[in-house]
């Protein structure tokens, strides 16, 4: 079997071909910079899978995919335990969401990174202001939630 990375990547981009971002550019990037991030931030150990989870971790979430597709593509219990802490549910508080993420030190590693990725000045530049204020809000609270703390 090819590598993790290489295989979650592959089925990343059957996953969301045809998808845009909110500036218009390719989706595929994001998971790729995630991907990316991901595994240079995760301990040695836990690289590979944090890459994998990484390119997977919006899959569930945003297309047809299902953990059972993951896992019988040949993943491991390790990714798509990952890629689930990081699967929002319908309805599901935000507090639940990151206290799953947080349970899971992968979910943990490739959230981080995907939160750095959705601030990045760069990205953000590209959208109109009120959407630029209304995610810098979100993403401040994300990342509250990620780290535990709960301002009120």
């Amino acid at each position: 079997m090819e590598n993790l990375i290489a295989h979650a990547e592959r089925v990343a981009r059957a996953a969301h071909e045809g998808q845009t971002d909110k500036a218009g550019a390719p989706y595929i990037s994001h998971p790729g910079r995630v991907a990316r991030t991901a595994a240079e931030t995760a301990p040695d150990s836990l690289r590979e899978e944090a890459g994998a989870v990484g390119w997977l971790h919006d899959v569930v979430e945003d297309t047809g995919t299902t953990l059972e597709t993951l896992r019988a593509q040949g993943f491991p219990e390790t990714v798509i335990e990952g890629v689930d802490a990081m699967t929002k549910r319908q309805g599901e508080p935000p507090e639940r969401y990151f206290e799953r993420v947080r349970a899971n030190e992968i979910a943990r590693i490739v959230k981080a990174a995907d939160l750095d990725d959705n601030t990045n000045p760069e990205r953000v530049g590209k959208l109109d202001e009120e959407t630029r204020t209304r995610l810098a809000a979100k993403y401040q609270r994300s990342r509250e939630l990620l780290a535990g703390s709960h301002p009120e």
